[in-house]
């Protein structure tokens, strides 16, 4: 079979959707598949983008030019846009007759390139894998009007679109339910499978003690109560409860923040004016020592704007259940991350606001239950945010 990937990140690239796409198309040229990826030749973030190799194993790589510019913000983040959908293009279009494309929505509207294919190839099937909802997210957070005009032309290209598909892959019930009650109503709907993004099993073995990460020397830890945030600071996020809680715990506790994003420099500049010094912001580091970092934590917080509901959902609880953290959330209920709590009961799911909760919460990481929580941690992610859970339900979709 005859499979190409649209994605403007690819690995070695740190970004999940980066690692997401590698993990398919390995495993997908591993059964035997003729592989295909188009990505960008910048990275996520600035200065480190990808390199500029054609191939990576048994998967094709194939990588057009995009400025380095990273997603500091929207006009850099359009430009990178812009420049992979007018270099995946002729790319897209000259393939052969591909039997699956499979389109991730980074950039948003790239699946437009996969349907151009499939009007000249009737035969090619169309999967859009579904990270982000736009213009929903760009309404909900102000960086689009919505009624304009702008977003008037992006809905209906939607339901164009999705008259068109053959799948639709999301990522939790939300994302679902808003994507098909929009555009996938009526006839042509395309059928929708709800797959959880995941993690390599092999990143992290059930039996498997990393040395803690060096950074953690430099950090106050001792004697207190360590969460972590790993990951993207973005505008999907918010951060008053944890501030709130922070400053009541003091000493108790340390927060610890590592990655960026369009929210950073808000969160360190809340820091300096109230004076909180038991949380830290670090930048993001390397993919591979993710499981070192997560070895020196007692929980992984992860957050969500009540605005995000639907459009967009955390990746990163999966890693922080394969490492056996604690998941404390603060975000709104029916999320991917609310759901995984709610059915293995790996953690705590609260509402933003509930300071008095995320303290209460952070003290009981000390108590009786705390291993029983850890372990439960591990089985969520091995039963179902496993590369081996998730993509088997990928092949049914590819090989149908």
């Amino acid at each position: 079979m005859r499979v190409t990937l649209l994605n403007q990140f690819y690995a070695p690239d740190i970004s999940p959707t980066a690692q997401l796409a590698a993990s398919l198309a390995e495993h997908r040229a591993e059964q035997g598949d003729e592989v295909t990826v188009i990505a960008g030749r910048a990275g996520y973030l600035e200065g480190l983008g990808g390199p500029p190799t054609a191939a990576s194993g048994r998967v094709r790589v194939r990588r057009v030019w995009t400025p380095d510019l990273g997603r500091a913000s929207v006009a850099r983040r359009l430009l990178g846009y812009v420049a992979y959908l007018v270099g995946a293009s002729a790319r897209v279009l000259l393939l052969p007759a591909q039997d699956v494309i499979v389109a991730m929505t980074t950039p948003p509207f790239v699946v437009v390139l996969a349907l151009a294919h499939k009007a000249l190839h009737r035969r090619t099937r169309v999967v859009l894998w579904s990270m982000d909802c736009y213009p929903d997210a760009a309404e909900r957070f102000g960086e689009l009007r919505p009624g304009g005009v702008v977003s008037r032309f992006l809905r209906a290209l939607n339901r164009t679109v999705f008259r068109r598909l053959d799948h639709l892959v999301v990522l939790d019930r939300a994302m679902g339910d808003l994507l098909t009650s929009q555009y996938g109503a009526g006839p042509g709907r395309p059928e929708t499978s709800v797959i959880p993004n995941w993690e390599r099993a092999a990143l992290f073995p059930p039996d498997a003690r990393p040395e803690p990460w060096a950074g953690w020397a430099d950090l106050p830890t001792e004697g207190r109560i360590v969460v972590l945030y790993l990951g993207n600071l973005g505008v999907g996020h918010r951060f008053d409860t944890v501030v709130d809680a922070a400053e009541r715990l003091g000493d108790e506790a340390l927060f610890v923040f590592i990655g960026g994003g369009a929210r950073r420099e808000e969160l360190e500049a809340t820091l300096d004016r109230r004076g909180v010094t038991n949380v830290v912001v670090r930048d993001y580091l390397p993919k591979e020592v993710t499981s070192a970092v997560m070895a020196g934590a007692d929980a992984a917080l992860i957050t969500l704007d009540e605005r995000s509901l639907g459009v967009m959902s955390p990746s990163k609880l999966h890693a922080n259940l394969a490492a056996g953290l604690p998941i404390l959330y603060i975000g709104p209920v029916g999320s991917n991350v609310d759901d995984a709590i709610e059915r293995f009961r790996c953690g705590t799911s609260l509402r933003e606001g509930d300071v008095d909760g995320l303290v209460e919460a952070v003290r009981a990481l000390r108590g009786p239950d705390a291993d029983d929580v850890r372990r439960r941690a591990r089985k969520g992610f091995d039963e179902a945010y496993r590369d081996s859970a998730t993509l088997p339900r990928f092949d049914a979709i590819l090989d149908s």
